[in-house]
């Protein structure tokens, strides 16, 4: 698109540091520039805005560049477009990163690495804002190594194989794949491939949890490192830092105490609010100011007095309670919070450890309900949300199953299990297949010698748990 070339070379400005003003990669935003990706409307809307346009000129639809008057401040806002506190104040070294002490430090995992000049296959993951993507460049920048990194999200299969072919020219390059749970099976496929032949280093990012979101192959083959959530402490000590930047900044401790609960454990989040709240209201700005941008108070972010985790246990005590209208008030808060991640997850949990067998259909509902939300967005979630927790609510309750796999893997831990018994290995020709017998069943071992006569699962008091307990009792003939 000639325009969007037109306009940043008219700024003095780079493919790369336009990408960053968007929040994106350079490849991802060097494919709107050559018209092979079509822009997004908050892509296209961030551009017009940042170039003091329309989004009619960028698309060629008008010939009247300047359609909106500039302010005084222009040029000021284009700096801070393309250079934001947050990177300005982004360490540059290992030592200086905020928190993380469980791995930064004297003869902590990632110095050690840095002294004995090494790097391995690695996942950082972490809540958004931690520092996942600063302690990976500081790591690559102490350790001297040649990297790229990309999005899984925005960059392509060709992107990705572009690096692949440097690596095979390049000795140790790293690579650095940011929202890496969200790799598609193509770019997994080429990824696995690359990892195993050791001609790359991969260094992924997520904020999912991997176990969960992160192809098994893949995370077999990198060592999962988690980063923990920044303390109140720790934010308000890293707001001490603005001043390095806004000199004339009024930031008192009581306006850093409040930013540093607001944030939820979120740097980033931090300094953005802290830097909106500078240019907006001046060096000045006030407790009220702030609010008045981020008007969610300790409701969610106090973790010392109603915090966001309290929050989330009452919603399934609620709903474990059969508590309706406690239920749906928790969920709208955790709504509120925009945390859907966590949301959606707690609800599977609860549909499995709380509902479980005895209405196992409903597991199935609220997966639908999830997807159903993830589609239409907001304001319209609401409506597939609330009626999952409505009938979440409602819905007998049995924790069977979490009972059962808990005694089982106790037992697991504890015990000598044994082997497999010989009748049902793979290759035994004494084993009795039971659809060849009536009612499908047949008597014999199945347990391990050592634990043959453990129990496990004891059924609910619940009507579907019942009948197929009875059934299997009738067709043992017990």
């Amino acid at each position: 698109m000639n325009r969007l070339k037109d306009l940043r070379e008219d700024k003095d400005l780079t493919q790369k540091e336009i990408a960053m003003m968007l929040g994106i990669g350079q490849a991802g935003y060097s494919k709107y520039e050559n018209e092979k990706n079509n822009i997004p409307t908050d892509i296209l809307n961030k551009l017009a805005d940042f170039y003091n346009t329309s989004t009619d000129y960028i698309l060629g639809r008008t010939n009247i560049k300047n359609a909106y008057k500039k302010s005084e401040n222009y040029d000021k806002i284009i700096t801070r477009l393309v250079e934001t506190l947050a990177n300005k104040l982004r360490p540059n070294t290992l030592n200086n990163i905020v928190g993380q002490t469980h791995i930064v430090g004297e003869n902590k995992i990632l110095n050690n690495l840095v002294k004995n000049n090494k790097i391995f296959n690695i996942i950082f993951y972490g809540k958004s804002g931690v520092g996942k993507t600063t302690i990976a460049l500081m790591l690559m920048n102490e350790l001297k190594c040649s990297y790229r990194m990309l999005n899984a999200t925005i960059n392509s299969k060709k992107d990705f194989e572009v690096v692949f072919e440097e690596s095979k020219m390049i000795d140790n390059l790293v690579l650095i794949v940011d929202e890496i749970h969200r790799m598609n099976k193509d770019k997994q496929d080429l990824l696995l491939s690359f990892i195993e032949s050791g001609k790359l280093t991969l260094i992924g990012l997520t904020s999912s949890n991997p176990f969960h979101s992160i192809n098994p192959a893949i995370r077999s083959r990198c060592q999962l490192i988690e980063l923990k959530e920044l303390t109140e402490d720790d934010i308000f000590n890293a707001l001490n830092r603005v001043k390095e930047v806004y000199t004339d900044i009024n930031l008192t401790d009581e306006i850093k105490s409040h930013v540093a609960k607001l944030s939820a454990g979120d740097l980033r989040f931090a300094y953005n609010l802290v830097e909106f709240c500078y240019n907006s209201f001046g060096p000045n700005f006030t407790i009220d100011n702030i609010n008045e941008i981020s008007p969610r108070t300790n409701l969610f972010y106090d973790k010392n007095e109603d915090g966001y985790y309290d929050v989330i246990s009452a919603f399934q005590k609620s709903i474990r309670g059969s508590d309706v209208d406690a239920s749906v008030h928790y969920l709208m808060r955790l709504i509120d919070a925009g945390d859907f991640d966590i949301l959606y997850r707690r609800m599977l949990v609860i549909a499995y450890e709380d509902i479980g067998l005895a209405n196992p259909t409903l597991q199935t509902k609220v997966l639908t309900a999830i997807e159903a939300s993830e589609r239409l967005g907001l304001p319209e979630l609401y409506k597939p949300l609330t009626q999952a927790v409505i009938e979440m609510a409602l819905s007998p309750k049995s924790n069977t199953i979490e009972k059962t796999y808990s005694t089982a893997l106790n037992d697991l831990k504890r015990s000598n299990v044994g082997r497999v018994p010989e009748h049902i290995r793979t290759t035994s020709p004494n084993y009795k297949y039971p659809h060849n017998y009536k009612n499908h069943y047949v008597k014999q071992q199945y347990l391990p010698d050592n634990i043959k006569t453990s129990k496990y699962y004891y059924p609910g008091d619940n009507k579907y748990e019942q009948a197929m307990y009875e059934y299997n009792k009738k067709i043992k003939g017990e």
